[in-house]
């Protein structure tokens, strides 16, 4: 059983051993390393960044930060959704980003979008699988390693 809670500043050794993991994996993210705690929880949304309890320990965490700190923006925010390794195609992403919505939908959020690299064909389903539709392509938008990526832009409305 898959229990979704809150994410508490004693959870960050695992939710940053999971983002750690994310990031050498190359598929989900152009960070190269995990900010500090302070950082990370600056730049996050308090009510909406959540944790995945799978038989006592977390195994995948989402998050909301802001698209834009100008108030016409303020109901948008960008997902990031990650999970262990070894808890992948057990439901964890699925209950994470399901959750992920109805905090936002709960907080007045009216648009949610997420950055996938298309070769993450596993987050680009789960996302659609949800109602998130392409936007379009961000062709080359940053580089990672000295290479050029595209990255998949989609959106949910609320």
């Amino acid at each position: 059983m898959i229990a979704v809670r809150p994410l508490v500043p004693d959870d960050w050794p695992a939710v940053a051993a999971i983002y750690a993991d994310g990031i050498a994996g190359r598929l989900a993210t152009f960070e190269t390393q995990v900010p500090p705690w302070k950082d990370w929880d600056a730049a996050h949304l308090r009510d909406h960044r959540l944790v995945a309890d799978l038989e006592g320990r977390i195994a995948g965490w989402v998050a909301l930060t802001p698209y834009s700190r100008r108030d016409v923006y303020r109901g948008v925010a960008d997902v990031s959704v990650y999970v262990a390794a070894g808890d992948r195609g057990r439901g964890v992403g699925r209950a994470l980003l399901t959750a992920a919505i109805a905090s936002a939908r709960a907080g007045g959020l009216w648009t949610l979008q997420a950055g996938i690299f298309p070769e993450n064909g596993a987050s680009l389903a789960l996302h659609r699988s949800l109602g998130f539709r392409e936007v379009g392509v961000r062709q080359r938008i940053g580089q990672l390693d000295g290479v050029w990526r595209d990255v998949v832009l989609l959106e949910l409305r609320l």
